[in-house]
């Protein structure tokens, strides 16, 4: 197994752990928005020190800071809506809709960034539509059809904000920004975005013990996630290394099911199953 494998299956298990912190974290009333805040309060710090360690100074380069604030509004909501939709349906349903943004950034670096569609790309964007009918499962939900029907929509416009993210960052790229200046400015709109939602959609700033544990333990993974996957494509290609990322939702519904916080059916499995080669095919392509 070689080094980008390993750190990709890293990220993996990071991302995956951290959907089920999330989780538990939304299973009760608290503010999603100083949650958020703590996360980017510990993931500043760490990014900051790994620079500091590496010995990295970087300049001020305004380029790079805009896209890290464009890239970190599109990222800081979507997770903000990820909790949010955690808070009434199953984990398996939101980290599995939520990892098939691949779809939306293929979609949309078709319509933006002027790329091509093939037969597989069409053929993986089929599948993740099909994954997500398959989890479209409200019958098995103990919440009314509409709340079911709300978060389960809130939870694919987080996967379409996600996959903004991903194609601001590529646009970024593609123009000379600083990469490592753009992740810590990413890390900054979740402490700036945390707070303005606490104090202007839950009316409400106060951080206990119990917010700042789980920040704490988010904002570990969090930066786990991405410096991980930042190490597996210096190593590797992209094309290996974020589809074995991208599969955390298989890790969260497994820890999920072990700990009995929900069941485990036959439609997920095969929901599950049509997720893996979506991305596969996408990635692929």
């Amino acid at each position: 197994m070689n080094s980008a494998v390993v750190f990709a299956i890293l990220s993996l298990v990071s991302a995956g752990l951290n959907d089920v912190v999330f989780k538990r974290y939304s299973r009760k009333v608290r503010s999603r928005g100083m949650y958020v805040f703590g996360v980017g309060i510990v993931w500043a710090v760490l990014q900051s020190a790994t620079f500091l360690i590496k010995g990295e100074v970087h300049q001020y380069h305004m380029p790079s800071i805009l896209f890290g604030l464009a890239a970190g509004l599109f990222l800081v909501l979507s997770n903000i809506l990820l909790l949010e939709s955690m808070t009434h349906i199953d984990i398996s349903i939101c980290s599995t809709i939520y990892r098939l943004n691949t779809i939306g950034v293929v979609v949309l670096s078709f319509l933006i960034l002027d790329e091509s569609m093939t037969t597989i790309k069409i053929s993986g964007v089929m599948l993740g539509i099909l994954a997500v009918m398959l989890l479209f499962q409200k019958k098995h939900h103990s919440s009314s059809d509409f709340n079911f029907s709300l978060f389960f929509g809130l939870s694919i416009f987080a996967s379409g904000l996600r996959a903004l993210y991903g194609v601001t960052s590529k646009w970024a790229l593609m123009h000379n920004a600083d990469p490592d200046l753009m992740l810590l400015t990413v890390s900054f709109c979740w402490i700036a975005g945390g707070v303005l939602y606490a104090a202007f959609k839950e009316n409400r700033i106060v951080f206990t013990g119990k917010k700042a544990l789980y920040s704490l333990v988010s904002g570990i993974l969090v930066f786990l996630i991405v410096n991980f996957l930042m190490v597996a494509l210096e190593y590797g290609e992209a094309s290996v290394v974020i589809p074995i990322a991208n599969m955390s939702f298989i890790l969260a519904l497994a820890v999920s099911v072990t700990l009995k916080m929900e069941k485990l059916t036959m439609l997920k499995i095969a929901a599950v199953i049509s997720a893996f080669v979506s991305i596969i095919f996408l990635s692929r392509a």
